[in-house]
């Protein structure tokens, strides 16, 4: 019976999975099934399933569509999108875009854009502010040499989780190395002996694939004002300031230079932030009901069937390891928030390394590398769904170019197979 309480708690994600990913591949359409309704159905069909009445079944749903991370998120869309289309209307995002091709030789575009993700997530700890930031740029850059919007937005996407995993000052971070009890140095020097690798493979492949661009450089007489806003937010980004106050005085400086340049009036900004607020209703609507579907999953025992299940597996030190990585992969993918993923697993984590042996450091880069890894494939993860609104495609698309968290993870189960590195295995 416990069995089954256990199965049909998760029994949710596969209704998705179902609803979603396999109708829309026997279609040969990502956009047959629009995402939102997807959602709608596997939510119905998550209170059907639920415990309790059905006002504390709605309850429970509420309370995980209203949390302050869910909110947070709906903050964010709403500022991004304001941003976002109030400098598209300016030109900003045009000018830094020419700037960016008339710096950058052809064959160096891709690799380019996953380097300075991967620097600035580095230096602001946070996948979403660099996704933030630079989503409508690479999205402009699509569109200038004739690439696929969403293969050059997963570029930067992809490159957003090498910070959000090495970060020092990065929420995963903080809470991986305080769940484990080590120091946030050995933390970073032991997972970068994995991530450094990983991206110096997925950054060279960029620049294989960059020697299929060809355009031709003729930008003249670029618009340096209009670059300045776009410069002004990365700056402030990497020197830690928090997205939603960044977002906020994005929108500032946007206004005075369209309203300097004569490119709109204060009515016609105003006019531009609620066009873009408009354009991330869908994502909003995803993100509520994903909020409420994940609250439900875990309120009826999704995630503790989930830690029951995989600690019974372990044999050994290996096995121990790879059922850390597991035990937080698979969390994530019932909470879609790598920091809550962390935050769920870390004392379970901390107990079965204690058990069989495993380095408390390598323990905490494990629960680092592989939820960042899986919150890069996640179609329902803040930062996809964050990068689909502000380039304006499907959230699927991205997820099936995100070359970055996929090798990590798969070299990743590899280093564990080999004890990788030997030194703390």
């Amino acid at each position: 019976m416990k069995i089954n309480k256990g199965i049909i708690a998760l029994s949710p994600l596969l209704i998705f999975v179902v609803v979603y990913l396999v109708t829309s591949i026997i279609a040969g359409d990502f956009y047959a099934v629009p995402i939102p309704v997807a959602f709608l159905i596997t939510s119905i069909y998550s209170l059907s399933v639920s415990k309790g009445s059905i006002e504390q079944r709605i309850s429970t749903f509420s309370k995980g569509s209203g949390s302050t991370d869910i909110m947070l998120m709906i903050w964010i869309f709403i500022l991004a999108g304001a941003f976002a289309s109030s400098a598209k209307e300016v030109g900003c995002i045009d000018e830094f875009v020419n700037l960016t091709l008339h710096l950058l030789p052809a064959n160096m575009i891709y690799a380019g854009l996953f380097l300075a993700s991967c620097l600035i997530s580095l230096s602001i700890g946070t996948s979403v502010g660099t996704i933030v930031a630079l989503s409508p740029i690479a999205a402009g850059i699509s569109q200038s040499i004739g690439a696929d919007t969403a293969f050059t937005v997963a570029i930067i996407s992809g490159g957003a989780f090498f910070g959000d995993n090495l970060s020092f000052i990065s929420d995963t971070t903080i809470v991986a190395t305080s769940t484990q009890g080590c120091r946030m140095s050995d933390k970073f020097y032991v997972n970068s002996l994995t991530t450094i690798p990983v991206a110096l493979i997925i950054f060279c492949l960029y620049v294989l694939l960059g020697n299929d661009v060809a355009y031709t450089n003729t930008i003249e007489n670029i618009q340096y004002i209009k670059v300045l806003p776009y410069l002004l937010v990365l700056v402030l980004a990497v020197m830690g300031l928090n997205v939603a106050a960044l977002l906020t005085l994005g929108l500032v400086f946007t206004a005075l230079t369209g309203i300097l340049t004569g490119s709109y009036d204060l009515f016609g900004w105003i006019s531009s932030m609620g066009k873009g607020i408009t354009e991330m209703s869908e994502l909003i609507i995803v993100t509520i009901l994903a909020g409420g579907l994940l609250e439900s999953i875990r309120m009826n025992g999704g995630i503790d069937y989930i830690v029951e299940k995989i600690s019974k597996l372990i044999k050994g030190k290996r096995s121990a390891e790879l059922s850390i990585g597991s035990l937080v992969g698979l969390v994530n993918v019932c909470t879609a928030n790598n920091t809550i993923a962390i935050l769920t697993v870390g004392n379970i984590a901390k107990k079965i390394g204690d058990r069989w042996g495993v380095d408390y450091r390598k323990s905490a880069s494990i629960l680092d590398t592989f939820s960042c890894g899986v919150q890069g494939l996640l179609p329902y993860g803040a930062q996809i769904l964050i990068a689909a609104g502000l380039a304006n495609v499907n959230p699927v698309e991205i997820v099936s170019h995100m070359y970055y968290p996929a090798a990590l993870l798969i070299i990743s189960v590899i280093a564990i197979t080999i004890r990788y590195p030997r030194k703390y295995s």
